[in-house]
């Protein structure tokens, strides 16, 4: 199944805050506006969300002031 043109976008703000293993308050507002924008957070949205949440409920990804 192809990613909507909104998790696309998602998945590349998401894997730029996997790889740096940080995330700016900025850049997770900008992440959450995204998914939340047509009103609807699709299936491919709330999984790419479920594992950036993961990611920094154990730590693997933090929250860094911009």
């Amino acid at each position: 199944m192809a990613l909507s043109n909104s998790a696309d976008k998602l998945r590349h703000l998401i894997e730029k805050a996997i790889e740096d293993h940080k995330i700016t308050r900025d850049e997770y507002e900008q992440i959450m506006h995204l998914a939340m924008e047509d009103g609807h957070i699709d299936s491919q949205e709330r999984a790419l969300l479920e594992v950036l949440q993961g990611m920094i409920e154990t730590k693997m990804v933090k929250f860094v002031a911009s």
